[in-house]
Protein backbone atom coordinates (compact mmCIF):
# COMPACT_ATOMS: atom_id res chain seq x y z
CA UNK A 1 0.00 0.00 0.00
CA UNK A 2 1.33 3.45 -0.89
CA UNK A 3 2.39 5.61 2.02
CA UNK A 4 -0.03 8.41 2.89
CA UNK A 5 1.10 11.90 1.88
CA UNK A 6 0.80 14.32 4.77
CA UNK A 7 -0.39 17.80 3.85
CA UNK A 8 1.37 20.68 5.56
CA UNK A 9 -1.87 21.91 7.13
CA UNK A 10 -3.04 18.51 8.34
CA UNK A 11 -3.02 17.74 12.07
CA UNK A 12 -0.60 14.89 12.50
CA UNK A 13 1.42 13.09 15.16
CA UNK A 14 4.92 14.56 15.23
CA UNK A 15 7.22 11.77 16.31
CA UNK A 16 10.55 13.46 15.54
CA UNK A 17 10.46 15.45 18.78
CA UNK A 18 10.21 12.27 20.87
CA UNK A 19 12.50 10.13 18.72
CA UNK A 20 15.01 9.38 21.45
CA UNK A 21 13.78 6.16 23.05
CA UNK A 22 16.08 4.17 20.76
CA UNK A 23 19.19 6.16 21.66
CA UNK A 24 21.84 3.76 23.02
CA UNK A 25 23.38 6.55 25.17
CA UNK A 26 26.73 4.77 25.01
CA UNK A 27 29.94 5.41 23.12
CA UNK A 28 30.03 4.14 19.54
CA UNK A 29 32.62 4.59 16.83
CA UNK A 30 32.74 8.12 15.35
CA UNK A 31 30.74 8.91 12.23
CA UNK A 32 33.24 9.40 9.45
CA UNK A 33 33.69 8.83 5.74
CA UNK A 34 30.76 10.88 4.48
CA UNK A 35 32.90 14.04 4.33
CA UNK A 36 34.95 12.52 1.50
CA UNK A 37 31.91 12.26 -0.74
CA UNK A 38 31.04 14.92 -3.34
CA UNK A 39 28.09 17.27 -3.05
CA UNK A 40 25.34 16.03 -5.34
CA UNK A 41 21.69 16.81 -6.04
CA UNK A 42 19.01 15.60 -3.66
CA UNK A 43 17.84 13.10 -6.26
CA UNK A 44 21.33 11.61 -6.47
CA UNK A 45 21.76 11.67 -2.69
CA UNK A 46 18.65 9.59 -2.00
CA UNK A 47 19.22 7.01 -4.73
CA UNK A 48 21.43 4.72 -2.56
CA UNK A 49 18.79 4.65 0.22
CA UNK A 50 15.74 3.71 -1.86
CA UNK A 51 16.10 0.18 -0.53
CA UNK A 52 15.67 1.45 3.04
CA UNK A 53 13.21 4.33 2.46
CA UNK A 54 10.96 3.00 -0.33
CA UNK A 55 9.03 6.23 -0.98
CA UNK A 56 12.04 8.52 -0.80
CA UNK A 57 12.15 9.49 -4.49
CA UNK A 58 8.61 10.86 -4.36
CA UNK A 59 9.21 12.57 -1.03
CA UNK A 60 12.35 14.23 -2.39
CA UNK A 61 10.25 15.63 -5.24
CA UNK A 62 7.73 17.10 -2.75
CA UNK A 63 10.59 18.57 -0.70
CA UNK A 64 12.07 20.38 -3.70
CA UNK A 65 8.66 21.68 -4.74
CA UNK A 66 8.20 23.04 -1.21
CA UNK A 67 11.62 24.73 -1.31
CA UNK A 68 10.77 26.33 -4.64
CA UNK A 69 8.37 28.54 -2.65
CA UNK A 70 11.20 29.92 -0.48
CA UNK A 71 13.06 33.14 -1.14
CA UNK A 72 16.67 32.60 -2.25
CA UNK A 73 19.17 32.37 0.59
CA UNK A 74 22.58 30.94 1.40
CA UNK A 75 21.48 27.39 0.74
CA UNK A 76 21.14 25.85 -2.67
CA UNK A 77 17.81 24.30 -3.62
CA UNK A 78 19.17 20.80 -2.99
CA UNK A 79 20.70 21.74 0.36
CA UNK A 80 17.47 23.35 1.56
CA UNK A 81 15.41 20.43 0.29
CA UNK A 82 17.55 17.94 2.21
CA UNK A 83 16.43 19.64 5.46
CA UNK A 84 12.82 19.73 4.28
CA UNK A 85 12.94 16.04 3.43
CA UNK A 86 14.32 15.23 6.87
CA UNK A 87 11.44 17.11 8.52
CA UNK A 88 8.72 15.31 6.56
CA UNK A 89 6.64 12.61 8.23
CA UNK A 90 4.36 10.01 6.71
CA UNK A 91 2.86 6.63 7.47
CA UNK A 92 4.15 4.16 8.35
CA UNK A 93 6.55 5.98 10.65
CA UNK A 94 9.14 3.23 10.25
CA UNK A 95 9.58 4.24 6.59
CA UNK A 96 10.12 7.97 7.23
CA UNK A 97 13.58 9.15 6.25
CA UNK A 98 14.31 10.72 9.64
CA UNK A 99 13.37 7.48 11.42
CA UNK A 100 15.48 5.18 9.27
CA UNK A 101 18.44 7.57 9.26
CA UNK A 102 18.48 7.99 13.03
CA UNK A 103 18.07 4.27 13.56
CA UNK A 104 21.13 3.72 11.36
CA UNK A 105 23.16 6.43 13.12
CA UNK A 106 22.48 4.64 16.43
CA UNK A 107 23.61 1.27 15.10
CA UNK A 108 27.08 0.19 16.22
CA UNK A 109 27.70 -1.36 12.78
CA UNK A 110 29.05 1.75 11.08
CA UNK A 111 29.21 0.08 7.66
CA UNK A 112 25.41 0.38 7.55
CA UNK A 113 25.87 4.15 7.19
CA UNK A 114 27.64 3.94 3.83
CA UNK A 115 24.45 4.17 1.70
CA UNK A 116 23.64 7.38 3.62
CA UNK A 117 26.94 9.15 2.98
CA UNK A 118 25.71 11.28 0.05
CA UNK A 119 22.65 12.42 1.97
CA UNK A 120 24.69 13.11 5.12
CA UNK A 121 27.12 15.21 3.08
CA UNK A 122 24.24 17.22 1.64
CA UNK A 123 22.27 17.86 4.84
CA UNK A 124 25.34 18.53 7.01
CA UNK A 125 26.67 20.96 4.41
CA UNK A 126 23.29 22.70 4.55
CA UNK A 127 23.23 22.82 8.36
CA UNK A 128 26.79 24.14 8.48
CA UNK A 129 25.59 27.27 6.69
CA UNK A 130 22.89 27.98 9.27
CA UNK A 131 24.32 29.91 12.25
CA UNK A 132 24.48 28.15 15.61
CA UNK A 133 23.73 30.02 18.80
CA UNK A 134 23.69 29.35 22.52
CA UNK A 135 20.08 28.67 23.40
CA UNK A 136 17.65 26.59 25.43
CA UNK A 137 15.50 24.13 23.50
CA UNK A 138 13.02 21.44 24.46
CA UNK A 139 11.93 17.98 23.50
CA UNK A 140 9.76 15.45 25.24
CA UNK A 141 8.62 11.86 25.33
CA UNK A 142 5.52 10.24 26.79
CA UNK A 143 7.50 7.98 29.10
CA UNK A 144 9.32 8.17 32.41
CA UNK A 145 12.95 8.40 31.23
CA UNK A 146 14.58 9.24 34.58
CA UNK A 147 16.30 5.87 34.95
CA UNK A 148 18.33 6.38 31.78
CA UNK A 149 19.39 9.94 32.64
CA UNK A 150 20.75 10.13 36.20
CA UNK A 151 22.31 13.40 37.34
CA UNK A 152 25.96 13.71 36.30
CA UNK A 153 25.75 11.22 33.43
CA UNK A 154 27.60 12.07 30.20
CA UNK A 155 26.19 10.55 27.04
CA UNK A 156 25.79 10.97 23.28
CA UNK A 157 22.65 11.28 21.19
CA UNK A 158 23.83 9.75 17.92
CA UNK A 159 20.78 10.63 15.88
CA UNK A 160 19.67 14.08 14.75
CA UNK A 161 17.58 15.64 17.53
CA UNK A 162 14.45 17.61 16.70
CA UNK A 163 13.72 20.18 19.41
CA UNK A 164 11.48 23.20 19.72
CA UNK A 165 12.29 26.69 20.93
CA UNK A 166 8.80 27.13 22.40
CA UNK A 167 7.82 25.11 25.45
CA UNK A 168 4.14 25.65 24.65
CA UNK A 169 4.49 23.55 21.50
CA UNK A 170 5.15 20.43 23.59
CA UNK A 171 1.92 20.84 25.57
CA UNK A 172 -0.01 19.84 22.48
CA UNK A 173 -1.28 16.26 22.69
CA UNK A 174 0.55 15.52 19.44
CA UNK A 175 3.81 16.16 21.27
CA UNK A 176 4.25 15.73 25.04
CA UNK A 177 0.66 16.26 26.10
CA UNK A 178 -0.61 17.06 29.59
CA UNK A 179 -1.46 13.65 31.09
CA UNK A 180 0.29 10.37 31.79
CA UNK A 181 3.99 9.69 32.43
CA UNK A 182 6.04 12.29 30.56
CA UNK A 183 9.64 13.44 30.48
CA UNK A 184 10.56 16.94 29.38
CA UNK A 185 14.16 17.52 28.29
CA UNK A 186 15.40 21.10 28.63
CA UNK A 187 18.64 21.44 26.72
CA UNK A 188 21.26 24.17 26.89
CA UNK A 189 22.97 23.81 23.54
CA UNK A 190 25.38 25.67 21.28
CA UNK A 191 24.95 23.69 18.07
CA UNK A 192 21.22 24.07 17.44
CA UNK A 193 20.13 25.03 13.93
CA UNK A 194 16.94 27.02 13.41
CA UNK A 195 15.35 25.16 10.48
CA UNK A 196 11.88 26.72 10.67
CA UNK A 197 12.33 28.27 7.24
CA UNK A 198 13.09 24.90 5.68
CA UNK A 199 10.88 22.59 7.74
CA UNK A 200 7.84 21.11 6.04
CA UNK A 201 5.87 21.88 9.23
CA UNK A 202 6.90 25.43 10.07
CA UNK A 203 4.53 25.89 13.02
CA UNK A 204 6.67 23.54 15.11
CA UNK A 205 9.47 26.12 15.61
CA UNK A 206 11.98 23.34 15.07
CA UNK A 207 15.57 23.61 16.21
CA UNK A 208 17.62 20.71 14.89
CA UNK A 209 20.68 19.42 16.73
CA UNK A 210 23.07 17.66 14.35
CA UNK A 211 23.97 14.01 14.85
CA UNK A 212 26.47 12.85 17.49
CA UNK A 213 26.00 15.56 20.12
CA UNK A 214 27.37 14.96 23.61
CA UNK A 215 25.54 16.09 26.76
CA UNK A 216 25.77 16.03 30.52
CA UNK A 217 22.77 15.61 32.81
CA UNK A 218 22.69 18.69 35.04
CA UNK A 219 19.59 17.75 37.03
CA UNK A 220 16.68 15.35 37.06
CA UNK A 221 13.55 16.76 38.69
CA UNK A 222 9.97 15.76 39.41
CA UNK A 223 7.81 18.69 38.33
CA UNK A 224 4.39 17.28 39.20
CA UNK A 225 2.51 14.00 39.14
CA UNK A 226 3.76 12.01 36.13
CA UNK A 227 5.82 14.93 34.77
CA UNK A 228 9.60 14.77 35.03
CA UNK A 229 12.22 17.20 33.79
CA UNK A 230 15.75 16.31 32.75
CA UNK A 231 18.11 19.28 32.38
CA UNK A 232 20.91 18.76 29.86
CA UNK A 233 23.93 20.81 28.86
CA UNK A 234 25.74 20.23 25.58
CA UNK A 235 29.46 19.61 26.05
CA UNK A 236 32.30 19.22 23.60
CA UNK A 237 34.04 15.83 23.42
CA UNK A 238 37.82 15.67 23.50
CA UNK A 239 37.78 14.44 19.90
CA UNK A 240 35.01 15.06 17.33
CA UNK A 241 32.38 12.34 17.09
CA UNK A 242 31.42 13.54 13.62
CA UNK A 243 32.92 15.95 11.09
CA UNK A 244 30.20 18.63 11.09
CA UNK A 245 31.75 21.06 8.63
CA UNK A 246 32.75 19.49 5.33
CA UNK A 247 36.37 20.27 4.64
CA UNK A 248 36.87 23.19 2.29
CA UNK A 249 39.77 23.00 -0.10
CA UNK A 250 41.36 26.41 -0.35
CA UNK A 251 43.05 27.00 -3.67
CA UNK A 252 45.86 29.56 -3.67
CA UNK A 253 47.23 30.80 -6.95
CA UNK A 254 50.99 31.02 -7.26
CA UNK A 255 53.47 31.90 -9.94
CA UNK A 256 56.16 29.39 -10.47
CA UNK A 257 59.79 30.46 -10.58
CA UNK A 258 62.45 27.96 -11.60
CA UNK A 259 65.97 28.95 -10.54
CA UNK A 260 69.18 27.81 -12.24
CA UNK A 261 70.01 25.38 -9.42
CA UNK A 262 66.58 23.71 -9.74
CA UNK A 263 65.38 25.04 -6.41
CA UNK A 264 61.70 25.89 -6.52
CA UNK A 265 60.20 28.90 -4.83
CA UNK A 266 56.63 30.11 -4.77
CA UNK A 267 55.33 33.65 -4.65
CA UNK A 268 51.79 34.96 -4.78
CA UNK A 269 50.80 35.93 -8.29
CA UNK A 270 50.63 39.64 -9.04
CA UNK A 271 47.59 38.89 -11.17
CA UNK A 272 44.58 38.76 -8.90
CA UNK A 273 42.73 35.47 -9.06
CA UNK A 274 39.50 34.29 -7.49
CA UNK A 275 39.25 34.79 -3.74
CA UNK A 276 39.69 31.55 -1.80
CA UNK A 277 36.46 30.17 -0.37
CA UNK A 278 35.86 31.10 3.24
CA UNK A 279 35.43 28.34 5.81
CA UNK A 280 31.79 27.94 6.79
CA UNK A 281 31.23 29.59 10.21
CA UNK A 282 29.68 27.43 12.90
Amino acid sequence: MAAKFVDINEQHPTQRFSDLVGEPCRMLMPIEGYEKKPLVTLEEAVEPIVEYVPDVRRRAYFAKMKCAELSPGKLSMDEAASITLYSMEWEPQEECLYHVLNETLRNEKRQKLKPWFLFLKLILTALAQIPSSLSFVYRGVKQDMRKGYPEGKTFVWWGFSSCTSKLSVLQNEQFLGTTGPRTLFTIECDSGKDIRKYSFFQAEDEILLPAARQFKVVACLSQSKDLYMVQLKEIQPQFPLIELVPKVIIVIYYTFINTHDSVFSFEPSSTPGPSPPRPIPM
